[in-house]
Order: C-alpha cells, then structure tokens, then sequence
C-alpha cells in the first residue's frame, strides 16, 4: 500500500505593535502556550487575507498588514506546516481589556518587546519577533496593479479603451478586494480604460473609497513625465496608515517602477507588487497575484 503523501499546512499570521514597543501576544490553553495570532487559511483564501482575519478573530483587534517577515516552517503531526507572517499596526482602537477568553484563547496580552521573547514559547516565533523589531518601522503603502484578464486586442473591434474583463478578470476583481483590504488601502487611482475602472470597482463598492481616474495611468495617455507626477503626488500625499492602489497597464507598468526607483517585476494580469515606504524610500516590497 502507497503511504499516504504528507500534508503542506498553510497559515498565516501577524506580529502586531503598537507604540511603546509593545507586541501582541495570545495564550492557547490547549497547548498552554504564547504565541503570535495566527490560523490556518481557509480553502481559497489568500494569506493576507487570512493573517489579518484571524488576527480578528483571535483577539477582536482590526490591523493592516504592513513589511512581510519571512516564513516559518517546521514538522507538524500532519505533516509540514508553513506559517506566513507580517509586521503589523492596529487600525483603530488597541485595548484588549474586554476580551472574552474562550477554548480557543483564553490570554490576550500587550508585552514589551524586550520581555515578550522570554513569554513566548517557541525558538522559531523569538526568531520571528527579532527580525519583526528589526522591520517594525511605520511605512506607507502603494499597490501597483494591473488590471485582471480581459478580452484579446484581436477579438475586440472598438475603441480599446471600452475593452472589457473577462469573466475571469471579474473573480479576480472579486478576489482582489480583501487583499487590498488588508494593506488598509484607502485610496483608489485608475486608468480612464474600463477593464482597470472593473478591476478596482468591487473593492470600490465595498468600502465607499473614491475611485480616482487619470489618463496619466492609461495606454493612450501615459508618458515617463505624466507617470512620475502621478507617483510624485501619490508618494507627496501619503498618509501613515492608509494606503494607495495605482491600477494600470502592462506597458506603462515599466514607468511606474521607474518612478518608485524600481525595476520591472513583469507582472501578470491581475497580479500586484505591493511597495513599502518610508520617507518616500523603498523599504520593502512583495508580490501577490489572486487567480
């Protein structure tokens, strides 16, 4: 008989801070244990998504995500377990005082960094929690989109401009707006063409955030300087904790990079790299691509 394949567990999870270097820690009664808040994912679900939900659920505290940590991964009974993990900051209100313990965490705690490695209980989240206050510093958000799977050039005989999402590129739409979410994007700059206006509209509709639209993002009005005063404005008017999504266009892409100081990643349709500022410099980056 053929052994059964080991499993890949996937989760994801946040070391979130909040001023006084503090971190938040919780206590799992059934493995009497501290740790960062953190679950498996969902089926489908993304690990942005995921890390922030669970942060939630685990402590009633909303975050955003802010510079990725690297992954953790070790041997669990099922088989392997990978753990995604981000720095993270509070949106809102940070007081835990009323948390109700139940069976799943019974321990919600505000820790000073410097103590915080001695209450949790494993080597692999005090790596974590070193490299995390080594990445903690505030930063500012902007996604750089492009816009989901749409109808061929060739198979499209009007104005380019009106080009539509396919029915894919609508699901990724969909599928877009909880990982925009979880960066706390809160403002939306579009191509004037329909197919970037439907990729941000879902995440638009759900959270009432003004759609901004510039010709300065679409193929027939882009140029190297036009781009640059986007991004000048957008890098000028960031505020901490409230993120940008620029959607836009495969060859205009490369300008977009240019101006944030980067090279082209050669981004699929639907796919965003995620940039981390601070003081107007690249601190970080990751990509992130919803099917």
């Amino acid at each position: 008989m053929a052994a059964t394949p080991a499993l890949d567990v996937r989760a994801a999870g946040v070391v979130v801070f909040r001023p006084g270097r503090r971190v938040l820690l919780v206590h799992r009664p059934k493995y009497d244990d501290w740790s960062f808040p953190k679950g498996k994912l969902d089926p489908g679900e993304h690990a942005t998504a995921a890390a922030v939900r669970e942060v939630a659920e685990e402590t009633g505290l909303h975050v955003r995500l802010c510079l990725p940590l690297r992954d953790q991964g070790y041997a669990v009974a099922a088989g392997h377990k990978t753990v995604h993990y981000w720095a993270g900051r509070v949106v809102g209100d940070d007081d835990v005082s009323g948390y109700r313990a139940n069976d799943e965490i019974d321990g919600v705690r505000w820790v000073p960094a410097d103590e915080a490695a001695d209450l949790l209980s494993y080597d692999h989240d005090r790596a974590t929690l070193g490299e995390a206050l080594r990445r903690r510093r505030r930063t500012q958000v902007v996604v750089v989109l492009r816009h989901g799977r749409a109808r061929s050039r060739s198979a499209w005989r009007s104005d380019d401009a009106e080009r539509p999402l396919l029915r894919a590129g609508e699901l990724q739409a969909a599928r877009l707006v909880p990982l925009l979410a979880a960066y706390g994007v809160t403002r939306l700059m579009s191509s004037t063409s329909r197919r970037c206006l439907q990729t941000l509209e879902p995440f638009a509709d759900t959270t009432s955030w003004e759609l901004e639209t510039t010709r300065r993002l679409s193929e027939e009005g882009a140029s190297a300087i036009g781009v640059r005063r986007v991004l000048d404005d957008v890098v000028a008017g960031a505020v901490e904790g409230r993120g940008t999504v620029l959607c836009t266009h495969r060859p205009v892409l490369p300008e977009v990079f240019a101006a944030l100081g980067l090279g082209d990643p050669g981004l699929e349709a639907g796919e965003m790299l995620v940039v981390h500022l601070r003081k107007g410099r690249v601190a970080g980056t990751e990509r992130h691509l919803v099917r």
